[in-house]
């Protein structure tokens, strides 16, 4: 089919392409004539310029001419209105002088006719003469226009011989200067191979004595501390563990679990096809329900109804094989050995399908013989027995292949390893016959199912199986496609696993072999990190961690602290002079105190005995309260917290009336004790905040700092698994590097020795073509 695609396409582009080619010679040709038809334009239109400059020119001539012969004319015409003035006084002169006149204008008439028929005859000997000039013209730029094709060609003609020629000139002397060159590049070449022959044998020498003082060395150590060389029998060389190949086990381990996931949604889609095919025996073409089935179909359902004891296996298989493919095991057919359990499910199910083939087969002969059953619908009844006998086969050639893959775990003399790469291509042609079919069966279920809708009897029942049945088909179709697909797409990987296995060794001897490799290669690894030393001894990370979380604390705490004394000095200078301020405020206050008082005192003198009590009284109560407006007011205090003092000062009776000494030193006292406790509590506020501040510096500070850590430990955790990585891949590469120089140096030794017999076969040529030459 794609081959057929593929020329089916080659034929539509050539098709295209031809039709493209001759589109552009016919292109090429238009083009072609366009540029002649525009250099004839051009030199059409030059012609047109040059005839047109010319009637110019004679038209600029003529104008000339007319106005020479119009100024005649006014000149003449002047003269004749000077004379007929002079006739008219002159009348009486008499009739000569009208004859002079007359004559001279009869003169002047004579003249005018001539100069117009001279000027008519001159326009008529200009346009002949024109017309000849033009005539002649067009002959002779014809004929120069020949003349310079000719020339033209000619020129060709010439300067392609004289290219020729001097090309053909250069060409034999660059070829003299080339066969110069040569000749003595290669009497420079002789000589340095005569120095190169001189060199090539001493290094010889040297090389010889160096290999061969190797060599010595080589045996002796091999002898002392080789028993025996492994790698000769390839029974031993089975047992040596082979290069690490990481990638290869990881591909091998997701093409693993994908080839699980197709078998996991196979298995499903076989489980749905079984058991639905179950339940459509027993509606179709007799309903259990309202009557019994044939023994036949009794049978076959019951054998349908054992499907998941047949297939479920399968999918368990699959997963173990999976599970047993990891990172650090070897994966090849010699180690696989769990390809077996699922190579021995598959045989099983196959056996399941040979069991219920003629039970399937049968049922579809009953149900052709039944009356139901209409030509077309048995059309379809023996493409579907057909189908499901491919089926069955094709199941079979494809456990046949996957039980010889199965072999080398098993059996290793059962399948010869150069035949490996036929089975694997032999299982995707099994793979891609088993979509063919499916692809056939749902094409001829679904005709089948439309016209048992199309039945007068066909029950809603049926119709739901039969869809039911067509999906599990469709899924099985879309199943094998996926899984032969991806197998065609993996083919290559599988062929080139198969080289995967110890060095120089055809094959794994047997699979006990392969298990005790792959117990070597645990020890190996376990050997390989007992071999890491441990690191010297240093300072703990987390110790160093907190340290330096210690230090940058202290650092934040002593820049906190220095921060609180500033704060806390400007705080003290700001209280000192308040309270300069306050004690000068207080000394005014009872300056004016006192100044009231013996105010009051004089007042209470001069006024009578019985009011002085009352006026006393009154007076000391607005001083007083008048001295607490201004104190309040000045020291910016609220009124609600010194309210209770002079509460109590203002309600006291007649009988309680304090001193205005003693109730000035209570006001006093109250105010300054408040002062005191405000002051306290605002420098506590401040020391907090200043406190709570500089903790939520450093706890941002040490967030910070803890993020960064945090990137750089991570980057360091991404640069030390590269590394790791790295390192492996670097580990066996100087592995296999090692064995490609010592190979290398063998071949290199080999082509040495070639080289120094093909110079000395060069010199000894050199010799006699010399010696030719001297003769």
């Amino acid at each position: 089919m794609a081959s057929a695609e593929l020329q089916g396409k080659y034929q539509k582009l050539a098709q295209e392409y031809s039709k493209l080619r001759a589109q552009n010679q016919v292109l090429k040709k238009g083009v072609v004539d366009e540029q002649a038809n525009s250099a004839a334009l051009k030199e059409q239109l030059k012609m047109k310029d040059q005839s047109l400059r010319k009637l110019q020119q004679e038209m600029d001539s003529l104008t000339f001419r007319n106005l020479q012969l119009a100024k005649r004319v006014e000149l003449l015409q002047d003269e004749l209105a000077l004379s007929e003035p002079r006739g008219k006084k002159n009348k009486k002169s008499g009739e000569s002088s009208s004859q002079l006149s007359q004559e001279q204008k009869s003169v002047f008439d004579e003249d005018l006719q001539k100069k117009i028929e001279e000027n008519e005859r001159l326009h008529i000997q200009f346009f002949e003469a024109d017309e000849q000039h033009k005539h002649v013209e067009a002959e002779l730029r014809s004929r120069l226009a020949t003349l310079e094709t000719e020339a033209a060609q000619h020129q060709a003609v010439v300067d392609g011989l004289t290219q020729k020629y001097m090309e053909t000139i250069e060409k034999l002397q660059n070829d003299k200067a080339k066969l110069e060159v040569k000749s003595q590049t290669l009497e420079k070449e002789a000589k340095e191979c005569r120095l190169r022959t001189e060199e090539c044998q001493l290094q010889l020498k040297n090389l010889h004595e160096d290999l061969s003082g190797r060599l010595e060395e080589s045996l002796s150590v091999i002898n002392e501390k080789v028993p025996f060389n492994d790698t000769r029998c390839s029974q031993y060389n089975a047992l040596n563990v082979p290069l690490h190949n990481r990638r290869h086990q990881l591909k091998m381990r997701d093409i693993a679990r994908q080839a699980l996931a197709f078998v996991q949604d196979l298995v499903t889609a076989l489980l749905n096809f079984h058991t639905y095919t179950e339940q459509r025996i027993q509606i179709f073409p007799v309903d259990s329900a309202i009557d019994t089935i044939s023994p036949l179909n009794q049978k076959f359902s019951q054998y349908l109804h054992e499907n998941a004891s047949y297939v479920r296996p399968l999918e368990e298989g699959m997963l173990h094989l999976f599970e047993s493919i990891t990172e650090d095991t070897v994966t090849v057919l010699e180690t696989t050995v769990k390809l077996k359990t699922f190579s021995e499910h598959l045989t099983s199910y196959i056996c399941f399908l040979r069991k219920i083939l003629p039970y399937q087969l049968k049922s579809l002969e009953e149900e052709c013989e039944s009356s139901l059953c209409t030509s077309a619908l048995r059309a379809r009844n023996l493409e579907l027995s057909q189908d499901m006998r491919r089926m069955t086969a094709v199941f079979e050639k494809l456990q046949t292949y996957v039980a010889l893959l199965s072999l080398p775990s098993t059996q290793p003399d059962g399948l010869v390893r150069t035949n490996y790469s036929s089975v694997l291509t032999n299982v995707g042609a099994a793979l891609h016959g088993f979509h063919d079919v499916m692809k056939d069966i749902s094409k001829h279920y679904s005709q089948k199912a439309t016209i048992e809708h199309e039945l007068p009897t066909a029950t809603q029942k049926l119709i739901t199986t039969n869809d039911c049945i067509l999906s599990s088909v469709v899924a099985l179709t879309n199943g094998a496609g996926k899984m032969a697909s991806f197998f065609s797409n993996n083919v290559d990987c599988f062929i080139a696993s198969l080289s995967y296995g110890p060095q120089a060794a055809s094959r794994f001897t047997s699979p006990p072999a392969a298990a005790c490799m792959l117990q070597y290669k645990k020890r190996a690894a376990a050997y390989m990190k007992a071999l890491r030393k441990p690191l010297p001894e240093s300072v703990p990370y987390e110790e160093a961690l907190a340290d330096r979380r210690v230090l940058l604390s202290s650092t934040e705490s002593r820049e906190g602290l220095a921060q609180q004394v500033q704060q806390s000095l400007e705080k003290i200078s700001k209280l000192e002079q308040e309270k300069e301020h306050w004690m000068l405020e207080a000394q005014l206050a009872k300056i004016k105190l006192e100044k009231e008082n013996q105010r009051i005192v004089d007042k209470l003198k001069s006024t009578s005995s019985g009011q002085l009590a009352g006026l006393a009284q009154e007076s000391t109560v607005v001083v007083t309260t008048a001295v607490q407006d201004e104190a309040m007011a000045k020291a910016s205090l609220e009124p609600v917290q010194s309210t209770g003092l002079i509460g109590i000062l203002t309600r006291t009776s007649d009988s309680e009336v304090p001193d205005a000494e003693s109730r000035e030193d209570l006001i006093k006292n109250h105010y300054m004790a408040r002062v005191v406790e405000l002051t306290s509590q605002l420098q506590l506020a401040d020391s907090k905040s200043v406190h709570f501040y500089a903790e939520c510096r450093a706890l941002s500070k040490r967030l910070v700092l803890a993020e960064k850590s945090k990137e750089t430990l991570t980057e360091e955790i991404k640069v030390a698994s590269q590394n790791i990585t790295r390192l492996q891949d670097e580990l066996t590469t100087t592995k296999r590097s090692y064995e490609d120089q010592l190979s290398m140096m063998s071949d290199h030794l080999c082509s040495m020795n070639e080289t120094l017999s093909k110079q000395r076969e060069e010199i000894d040529t050199l010799k006699m073509s010399s010696k030719r030459q001297r003769i």
